[in-house]
């Protein structure tokens, strides 16, 4: 009998997400649902299994750790395209690696909740009504600032609709960006600095790859406006993350809203625990019931193709 393994599944929401059942009568199914960051512990915590599925990004599974797991004939990944996997060494390795759909709703949705938490100071005002107080703060309005956009993608042309319906001013900026398109979104395109110096909001929707990683440094945290934002809920290394931590720490930018780290699940002693211009929540932007129905669904799907030696959907 086959052995799975799924791992990081943090709320205990995989096998609740879908019907395992035809799966669970043909191969032995363990869920964990901590996550290990250590190589030779996950070596050594996957090495009797036959396939893992995992969940988006949460365990990287590289070459070197690929090339230590003998027994793996399959990955299970979610959504199109999983950075964290080294696809060239799975295929070498003969392991095949599936993938699914998903849902585009849910990282512009949580932007927006971040958003809305800084700007009218939702936690603290929660914490205080709780604690007896109230009206602690005074809040911002976003109708009338500027929403700056860099990566005017599908999640960010979602970003540019929500903007305008609360009356906001958008701009966008990325290297490939054209005029046309974005028109096409509503959006006026500027130069990077431009982009930078009018932002009351800067919030950051590009695909991480060499050429975006760090891409907002100390320089550009340097061109940001005093009372400015930066939101993120990309990717954790598009920000020099040292450079944001002076900057807030500083105050040279207003505060940072943010999804996504360098390193996840987030250090405990990490600086950003602590700041309290810094409104974080755990990398939940695709968390969202919807989502895993379609992730764990799919994958079930795909398990069973495998077991089965049927077509299945391939990542490349």
């Amino acid at each position: 009998m086959a052995k799975i393994a799924i791992l990081d599944d943090y709320q205990g929401a995989a096998l609740k997400s879908a019907d395992w059942s035809e799966v669970q009568a043909r191969a032995e199914v363990v869920v964990f649902h901590d996550h290990v960051d250590d190589a030779d512990a996950l070596v050594e915590r996957l090495r009797p299994f036959d396939a893992i599925c995992v969940l988006r990004e949460r365990t990287p599974l590289t070459a070197e750790i690929l090339s230590r797991l003998p027994n793996l004939k399959f990955i299970g990944s979610n959504a199109p395209y999983n950075a964290s996997i080294d696809i060239k060494a799975a295929n070498a390795n003969g392991i095949v690696v599936s993938y699914t759909g998903g849902r585009g709703n849910g990282a512009p949705e949580l932007a927006w909740a971040l958003i809305l938490a800084a700007a009218r100071h939702i936690p603290a005002e929660v914490a205080a009504l709780r604690s007896g107080q109230w009206q602690i703060s005074v809040g911002t309005d976003l109708e009338g600032s500027t929403l700056g956009i860099m990566g005017l993608g599908r999640v960010g042309t979602r970003m540019a609709a929500v903007a305008r319906a609360f009356g906001m001013k958008v701009i966008a900026w990325s290297e490939n960006l054209t005029a046309e398109k974005a028109s096409e979104a509503g959006v006026t395109l500027v130069d990077k600095q431009t982009l930078l110096k009018e932002a009351d909001w800067l919030t950051l929707h590009l695909v991480l790859s060499d050429r975006t990683r760090g891409i907002v440094g100390k320089e550009e945290l340097a061109s940001m406006k005093p009372s400015a934002w930066l939101v993120n809920t990309s990717r954790g290394p598009l920000v020099d993350e040292a450079a944001l931590t002076d900057a807030l720490a500083r105050r040279s930018i207003a505060g940072a809203a943010l999804d996504v780290f360098d390193i996840e699940p987030l250090p405990l002693d990490h600086p950003f625990r602590g700041l309290d211009n810094v409104v974080a929540t755990s990398h939940v932007g695709f968390v969202t019931k919807g989502t895993y129905d379609i992730f764990f669904g799919e994958t079930v799907e795909n398990v069973l193709a495998w077991l089965d030696g049927a077509p299945i959907r391939l990542m490349t």
